[in-house]
Order: C-alpha cells, then sequence, then structure tokens
C-alpha cells in the first residue's frame, strides 16, 4: 500500500515511529516532512494532501502536537477528509463511515502504541458505501 506520512515538529518523533512501522510491514511510504526541524503545520498538511489528491497515494497520515490544526488545515483542501483519531472505533469509523482519505494524530497526546493500533483499525476498514457514501458526497460538496 501507498501511504503518505508528514508532520510538524511536535508530532515528529510519532510520524517517525509510524512510518518505520509501515515500512517494516512493507508498505511504500512517502514523508513530506518535517524531518525534525521546526515548521508550520499548515505547510506540511497541504504538501501532503498534494499527493493524496494526486492519487500517489491511498491515504495519509498527519501529526502535529495535538493533531488539532494540522487536521484542521488538511480539511480545507478540496478533496481531502482528514479525521483526528483519538480511539480505534473513531479510526475504523473513519473509514467506514466518512471515507477519510487523511488520519490525524496527536503526538503529545498520544503514544506510538496506541497510534499504531488506530493506524491499523483503520487501515482494517473499508468505506461501506449505502447511506454513508451519500453523506460522504454531501461533504465533498461543501
Amino acid at each position: 500500500m501507498k501511504i503518505v506520512v508528514g508532520s510538524d515538529h511536535g508530532g515528529y518523533d510519532l510520524k517517525e515511529a509510524l512510518r518505520r512501522r509501515l515500512e517494516e510491514e512493507g508498505h511504500e511510504v512517502q514523508d513530506v516532512g518535517c524531518h525534525g526541524e521546526p515548521v508550520d503545520y499548515p505547510d506540511i498538511a497541504v504538501a501532503l494532501c498534494k499527493v493524496v489528491t494526486g492519487g500517489e497515494a491511498e491515504f495519509g497520515i498527519l501529526c502535529c502536537g495535538t493533531g488539532i490544526g494540522i487536521s484542521m488545515a488538511a480539511n480545507k483542501i478540496k478533496g481531502i477528509r482528514a479525521a483526528l483519531c483519538a480511539d480505534c472505533y473513531s479510526a475504523r469509523m473513519a473509514k467506514e463511515h466518512n471515507n477519510a482519505n487523511v488520519i490525524a494524530f496527536g503526538g503529545r497526546t498520544i503514544g506510538v502504541e496506541h497510534a499504531w493500533e488506530m493506524v491499523r483499525a483503520y487501515m482494517g476498514a473499508e468505506h461501506l458505501g449505502g447511506i454513508h457514501a451519500k453523506r460522504v458526497a454531501q461533504i465533498d460538496a461543501l
């Protein structure tokens, strides 16, 4: 699977841990930064979203200190449905109900193991379609 990851400095350690685990599982991972240096999270969100909307990755993972700012920035990009996840249920529902193409985490609010469980829950889910497809279309039309 092709996955793109990105973070600001507040989410860097979490992004790096998730990137390594994805690569260990054989996934092709593109990293749009940062590489430890201070950056503005909107710039990283835009870079990652261009990869997703360009069809170069199946989905993206964004991390900042809380996950809030970077997910808000991502959701400003046409074609992006970013979900800030805090538990495995919300990660699974992000895919099943909302067909999220970006998931976001807070590097200062959750641990690596919990984030990894959420990534696995998201990746193991499929969009259910039906009434959910109608609602996703409504979101995309906004």
